[in-house]
Parts: C-alpha cells; sequence; structure tokens
C-alpha cells in the first residue's frame, strides 16, 4: 500500500514556504504522492469546519510543487465537477500533466455545498447523469482521435482538435469519489479507481471496494487495475483517552490506525493534517505549525508503520 501526505491548503499553515518545504521532504521521506482538496467557497457560520474556511486551488497548488520536485505524484481529492468545464478542465489537466512529466492524478466528485453549485450556477439536480455526461466528455477528449466530439444531455463539444495530450496515456488517472452505490458503481464502470470517504469505517470501505470492482468486471474491465485511495485527517496529540475517533492520538495510536485499513482493498492512503484545526484553521499559530509538520512527516513516514 503506497502512502502519501497532504500539501498544505488550508489555514495558517498554507504558506508558500510551507507547501514547497512540505513538498520537499515528503519526497525525501519516501512518500509516494502530494494531495490536495477543492473547496471553493466558505459559509459565513463556519459550519463547514476550520479547514474549509480557506482553502487555496488545487490545480494551481499542485502546479507550483510541480516545478519544485521530480518523483512523487501529484493528486487532488476531490475536484468538483459541476464546478468545471470538462473541456476547460480538460486543457488544465493536460497541461499539469505535461509539466509535472505524467505525475498526476486526478480525483473527481459531485461536491455537496450548494452555495457552490449556486455560485457556479448549475442545478443540483441529476448529477448522476451529469457525472456519467461530464466523464463521457473527458474520454472522448482524451480518446487520441481527430477531431474529437461529444454531443451529451450537459455538454457538448463540436468537431475540433484536443492538443497536446497528456504524457499518460490514454490521460491521468480518473478516481471517483462518492459513496453511494449509484458512484461506487459508476467508479467501477468508467474510471480508473474510487477515493474512499475519511469518516467511512474499514468494514465500509471493504464493503464499497468491493461494489466498485464488480461494477468493473461487470463492464468487462480489470479490477484488479484500478487504485483505492483514502484520506487519513490525522490529528497527533500527546495523549488521548480510549473514547478518541480515528486518526487521532498519539503517533502511535494514529500510526496503528492506518496499519488497520492495509487489509481492506485500499492501495493508498495519504496523511492529512489540513483537517487537523492546529493546522488548517487561518486561526492557528503559523510559526508553531512550521516547527510540528517535519516532526508529523517523520513520524507517519512510510517504513514507520
Amino acid at each position: 500500500m503506497r502512502i502519501g501526505f497532504a500539501a498544505p491548503v488550508s489555514g495558517a499553515w498554507s504558506t508558500p514556504e510551507n507547501a514547497a518545504h512540505v513538498a520537499l521532504a515528503a519526497e525525501r521521506s519516501g512518500y509516494d504522492s502530494l494531495w490536495t482538496y477543492q473547496r471553493v467557497l466558505g459559509v459565513p457560520d463556519g459550519s463547514r469546519g476550520e479547514a474549509n474556511r480557506s482553502v487555496h486551488d488545487p490545480l494551481v497548488t499542485l502546479s507550483f510543487l510541480a516545478a519544485r520536485t521530480t518523483r512523487i505524484r501529484l493528486g487532488v481529492a476531490v475536484l468538483v465537477m459541476p464546478l468545471h468545464a470538462p473541456a476547460v478542465l480538460a486543457k488544465q489537466l493536460t497541461t499539469l500533466d505535461v509539466l509535472s512529466g505524467g505525475r498526476l492524478d486526478v480525483g473527481l466528485g459531485n461536491g455537496s455545498m450548494s452555495e457552490e453549485y449556486t455560485a457556479a450556477g448549475v442545478s443540483p439536480t441529476g448529477l448522476g447523469r451529469r457525472a456519467d455526461d461530464f466523464l463521457a466528455c473527458l474520454h472522448a477528449l482524451w480518446s487520441g482521435r481527430a477531431p474529437v466530439e461529444h454531443d451529451g444531455p450537459f455538454y457538448r463539444v463540436p468537431p475540433a482538435v484536443f492538443a497536446p495530450e497528456p504524457v499518460q496515456k490514454p490521460h491521468p488517472p480518473l478516481l471517483l469519489g462518492g459513496s453511494s452505490t449509484a458512484a461506487l458503481r459508476r467508479a467501477g464502470r468508467l474510471c480508473d479507481g474510487w477515493i474512499a470517504s475519511s469518516k467511512a469505517s474499514p468494514d465500509a470501505i471493504r464493503a464499497a471496494i468491493a461494489v466498485v470492482r464488480d461494477s468493473a468486471e461487470e463492464a468487462g474491465r480489470d479490477a484488479d487495475a484500478l487504485r483505492f485511495v483514502c484520506r487519513a485527517p490525522v490529528r497527533v496529540r500527546f495523549r488521548a483517552g480510549a473514547d478518541r475517533s480515528l486518526f487521532t492520538g498519539t503517533a502511535d495510536q494514529v500510526r496503528s490506525d492506518l496499519a488497520a485499513l492495509a487489509d481492506t482493498g485500499l492501495t493508498e492512503i495519504f496523511v492529512d493534517p489540513n483537517f487537523d484545526p492546529e493546522f488548517g484553521s487561518p486561526d492557528a499559530p503559523a510559526v508553531e505549525v512550521t516547527n510540528r509538520v517535519d516532526r508529523l512527516l517523520s513520524e507517519l513516514a512510510p517504513g514507520t508503520w
């Protein structure tokens, strides 16, 4: 199972200096990947959590990190499909894949924030059908055909040339988020893998992976080629009681939680401190966060659990 780390994108620790430092330190420490996430808007009452109050754009952040690294893969979990036009997004993703030397992993999902749908001018109804058409449009754009063309219920691309092509063939891996049965089956049928909810139990992850794999096999695809990724929103603390939540506690306890996911079918876990208010809150003391990040990278590095 591969181990990734989240780039600083939220709150006090998401400075340019920290982002570059974390990327280089993660690459040196043997982490396999760096991850971001998308949040366009916060809400006035803060009810979406500290990590969603102030968040950098995920693709711009990955572009910044691509220029400072050479080996580590670059992922986003996830981009909210209804907020994007697939042709424009395909151009951005292709460019990032080319400039990073083929290191991009693309997580996609439908999102859940009505304020973002409104701001993007899209309806929250019919998101499943929209997702099917979005993925079909991306696949058409990355088909290698000339001209490309797509005519779906939500998106249309007239006969055109789409160039350059991505480094990864036929395109960067597409990993779908979502926990409904429809989303899981869509991941197996149309995507290169699935991104699990960070709140899911090991048993729920195991059951969801089985649905994705079954859907892939029914579609005549190789289920063994699929990737299964999970965010671990860690909160390392000096001590924690028996009633602690998953991924919260001492470094030893968090390592034990991570190791417990190894037999679920996941192929990759990434450690994400952005959702720890002591890292991801805009009000966290930035100097303190900077001093703690190296210890966290070391304590949870590949090979330590």
